[in-house]
């Protein structure tokens, strides 16, 4: 029997990077998956489910509809997130709200929504997609870090509302990873190569984390055979956050 036979899972964002290569990860380890995405993917044998996790509507409607297509809910990634560049002097107001809507209040409305089928649940769990920006202060990424910080925050503060009734929360903190949307930032720069030279270089493992490799904590963290882990926050980083090894 394979390790998630029996599960099912849903995961926001679930259409490209981290999230598609979650839903593909938790797929061959035995779990049925629904991918909820504002734009879905066409991935053969993925249920795809149109979700906008800024939308408290939307976003009832899709858990629900998963819910009903998988036979309930075991597990929720909460992955969907936006960017966005600049400091608190150039980058406006509605910015920050908008980051704080989709990558914070995006995991409340999914995981509340979901919670009723989690209750119901063997062996629930919760997996946000949060990032070293939460740690390390980064250039140019206020607003951005300012809502992974804060969902750092409401990570801690779930897992111990819900330890209780056994519902286990923990997040991934990826650094910088290999996917379309740094992808689309270094194809808008004047020399795209060498740009993602000089981004290599500044990891400390001389390259950019896989989306496989975070895939693969997330699968971690909200397996049953880490039935002891909440309230956790699991690098995948390259040691980027905590290593400051000298230039070659």
């Amino acid at each position: 029997m394979s390790e998630y036979e029996g599960f099912r899972a849903i995961v926001t964002g679930g259409a490209s990077g981290i999230g598609q290569a979650t839903v593909l990860e938790l797929q061959a380890r035995g779990a049925k998956v629904a991918a909820l995405d504002l734009n879905p993917g066409s991935d053969a044998g993925i249920t795809q489910i149109t979700c906008d996790v800024s939308d408290a509507e939307s976003v009832s409607q899709a858990v629900q509809q998963a819910a009903e297509i998988l036979g309930g809910i075991d597990i929720v990634v909460n992955n969907a997130g936006i960017g966005a560049r600049g400091t608190i002097e150039d980058t406006p107001d509605d910015v920050f709200l908008s980051l704080f809507d989709v990558n914070v209040l995006g995991a409340v409305r999914v995981t509340r929504a979901a919670l009723p089928f989690l209750r119901q649940s063997d062996a629930p769990a919760v997996v946000n997609t949060c990032s070293i920006a939460a740690w390390t202060g980064l250039q140019q990424r206020a607003a951005y870090s300012t809502s992974k910080g804060a969902l750092q925050a409401l990570t801690l503060a779930m897992a111990s509302d819900h330890v209780r009734e056994g519902i286990r929360v923990n997040a991934v903190m990826p650094g910088t990873a290999a996917t379309p949307w740094v992808q689309r930032l270094l194809d808008s720069a004047t020399d795209p190569a060498a740009e993602r030279a000089a981004l290599d270089a500044r990891q400390p493992l001389g390259r950019l984390v896989e989306a496989d490799e975070v895939a693969t904590a997330i699968c971690y963290l909200a397996s049953p055979r880490s039935g002891s882990t909440t309230g956790a926050l699991l690098a995948v980083d390259g040691g980027s956050h905590g290593l400051l090894p000298i230039p070659k």
